[in-house]
């Protein structure tokens, strides 16, 4: 089993890099990082002035091998029907998660940034969708890593890691 990064538009490689070692130290298994695709245009909805989620889901899915798992992470804002914004977003049974970085940023919120927090609700955000894709439903535990995060507060809450009770759903 494997984990491949894959990046939708222009990704910072220190981003990527931390996302790999910390991933790799997590889930134990090889991570790699791909070449960058292109964000697809017709994700966005002009409207909202977002992406629709979906479609990147959509893209990634035929990027994916059988039996590994495939991270999308992008800067586009995100979002899904039904749901004014979302961090990611999962297709477990394809294998395949993206991740948006533009609401992690404390920047977004008018903020100085803070680049060591910006990282750890990335971490925190790609091990949550990973997790999905391993079959993982979200937690109860507001600590844990698969509980759902509505609002970047709840992000900051919870830990990277899986509680004692997800860590032995983890299928590797």
């Amino acid at each position: 089993m494997e984990i491949k990064l894959q990046p939708v538009g222009g990704i910072d490689s220190d981003i990527l890099n931390t996302l790999k070692t910390r991933l790799h130290s997590i889930f134990g298994c090889p991570v790699r990082i791909n070449q960058p695709i292109p964000i697809p245009e017709e994700a966005y909805i002009k409207l909202r002035d977002q992406y629709l989620s979906d479609v990147f889901l959509d893209k990634l899915k035929p990027l994916n091998k059988k039996g590994h798992k495939l991270l999308g992470v992008t800067e586009a804002e995100l979002f899904t029907r039904g749901l004014n914004f979302v961090f990611g977003q999962a297709d477990q049974s394809f294998g395949v998660a993206v991740i948006s970085l533009h609401l992690l940023r404390q920047e977004y919120y008018g903020l100085p940034p803070d680049n060591d927090l910006f990282m750890e609700r990335t971490v925190k955000e790609a091990v949550h969708e990973l997790g999905h894709t391993f079959g993982m439903g979200h937690c109860t535990d507001p600590s844990c890593v698969m509980s759902f995060s509505n609002s970047l507060s709840d992000t900051d809450f919870k830990n990277s890691l899986f509680c004692r009770r997800c860590q032995p759903q983890l299928m590797l």
